[in-house]
């Protein structure tokens, strides 16, 4: 793997922009600027040569190119790590490994061998596997696997498990990833073999966007709020987004629009999270928005 570009710095987040195979793909170091690298580091790997998912804010849609191998994946980690931590011990009391930039991880099973491996591979005893996915509607062995590993080796609340929601009208969240993708029973049923006690609640994440209604009724109607947690998220400017005219509707200085909402959530037992970035993440295209959707998959 050769690195064709670094963007951004060390206080808020590093882009790595890198060939592969004749392909390009990303990754990303980023920082709380508020904590030392000893209380809190995160790394966010690619999982796929783009995606053939096509959600209408995502640029990792434009090519698809297919999966990352088992080391491909490694490779965008041990880059980051063996800058920091040559000897691979890593004394981060929260060091947190994102499966989230550019694809969908459940469709490459590559993902799972990673989670098996991670444990050996590095001395890091804040290690925090974080996967964020769409739930793919024909990837059961994949999830049915994911909860043997997460039991193994990840219990007790070191393993983030992440659903897109982004809205909760089945048919507008049809039209915003269009793909064939889990029900909100199944994912609510997937939730009951996945949490146990001591586990950090499944989130569920949901992108603020006007005319994508959030309705805190169909929410407590499938899912139980001792196994998930509500997540509330700005939509990242995207060229995808822009293109399709989606309008963002949290941002820092209208972060009480979203009050209400929170409220009502919180009065039917959720607890709820809301995660705006760092406003320099978004020139630096380190929150999302796949840098190299400017390049073509492969050259």
């Amino acid at each position: 793997m050769q690195i064709v570009q670094e963007i951004g710095n060390d206080k808020v987040a590093r882009l790595y922009v890198a060939k592969l195979r004749d392909y390009f793909l990303e990754f990303v170091e980023s920082r709380d600027p508020g904590l030392p690298l000893e209380e809190k580091m995160v790394i966010v790997v690619s999982c796929l040569l783009g995606c053939p998912v096509k959600c209408l804010m995502c640029d990792a849609g434009k090519n698809y190119c297919g999966m990352l191998s088992k080391e491909e994946i490694f490779e965008q980690i041990d880059t980051i790590v063996d800058r920091h931590f040559p000897d691979r011990k890593i004394p981060v009391k929260k060091f947190k490994i994102q499966f989230t930039r550019m694809g969908e991880p459940a469709f490459n099973p590559a993902v799972l061998d990673v989670l098996e491996a991670l444990p050996s591979r590095y001395e890091a005893p804040g290690l925090l596997p974080s996967l964020s996915t769409i739930g793919p509607k024909n990837t059961w062995g994949f999830f049915d696997r994911l909860i043997k590993i997460k039991k193994k080796y990840y219990g007790g609340g070191h393993f983030q498990m992440q659903f897109s929601i982004h809205t909760t009208d089945v048919k507008k969240r049809d039209k915003l990833i269009p793909t064939s993708k889990m029900s909100f029973k199944n994912i609510a049923d997937f939730g009951r073999e996945f949490f146990e006690t001591g586990d950090r609640k499944i989130t569920l994440n949901f992108i603020v966007m006007e005319a994508y209604p959030i309705n805190p009724a169909v929410i407590v109607k499938y899912f139980d709020p001792t196994r998930f947690v509500l997540k509330f998220t700005p939509l990242n400017p995207t060229e995808k987004a822009r293109s399709m005219g989606l309008v963002n509707l949290l941002h820092h200085e209208q972060e009480g629009r979203v009050q209400e909402l929170l409220k009502e959530c919180r009065k039917l037992g959720f607890d709820t999270i809301v995660s705006i970035g760092e406003l320099e993440e978004n020139t630096i295209g380190s929150n999302c928005g796949q840098y190299v959707s400017n390049l073509k998959c492969m050259e």
